[in-house]
Formats: C-alpha cells, structure tokens, sequence
C-alpha cells in the first residue's frame, strides 16, 4: 500500500497519519481526547461488564454499562494533527497513514 505523501515547502517529505483505533482495554474515558478534537471524529461509549457497547442516554440510569471509553465515530473527519494522540496520558490511539 503506498501512503499519501506530501513535499513540505523546505523539500522534507512528510506523511500525514490519521486515527486508525483506540486500545479500549487502555481507554480510562476521560475525554482529553474527545475536548481536543474539533472535527467530531471521536464518541464518548459506555461498555458493560461483557465488553458489549451500551448507549449512554444522560436521561437513563447509568447502572446499565461499567465504565465507558472513547470510540473513533467518524474516521474520515480526521485531519492528521494527532492532537488527540497528544493528550493521551495512556497512549490508547493508533494512527496509520492513508493510501494514496
């Protein structure tokens, strides 16, 4: 797979990464990812103990999930500044480059 590459003005060649996945197992969902992000890529999930995603409606009882992580939604709203990846105090984000 060839990735998309760009030629800076200074000549260096520089390949933008895109977020690719979140570690849930790594995940605490404390949202510095989510608050850093303008573009809506990622969502705040609830998990429950049998690691199945539940919905988190702020109007139900929140006994239904047992914690909750950061999920990446949208995906092609990314725009490669890999701020979110930069907030993480536990490294959960995987960035990949695209194909060209």
């Amino acid at each position: 797979m060839t990735a998309f590459t760009i030629t800076l003005p200074s000549g260096v060649e520089w390949t933008p990464t895109f977020i690719d996945s979140i570690d849930r197992a790594k995940c605490i969902g404390c949202g510095r990812c989510f608050k850093v992000c303008s573009h809506q890529v990622l969502e705040l999930r609830g998990v429950d103990e049998d690691g199945e995603f539940v919905s988190l409606d702020p109007d139900e009882d929140d006994e239904e999930y047992e914690k909750k992580v950061m999920t990446v939604a949208h995906p092609e709203n990314c725009i490669g500044c890999r701020a979110c990846a930069m907030v993480c105090s536990k490294k959960c984000c995987t960035h990949a480059p695209a194909a060209a």
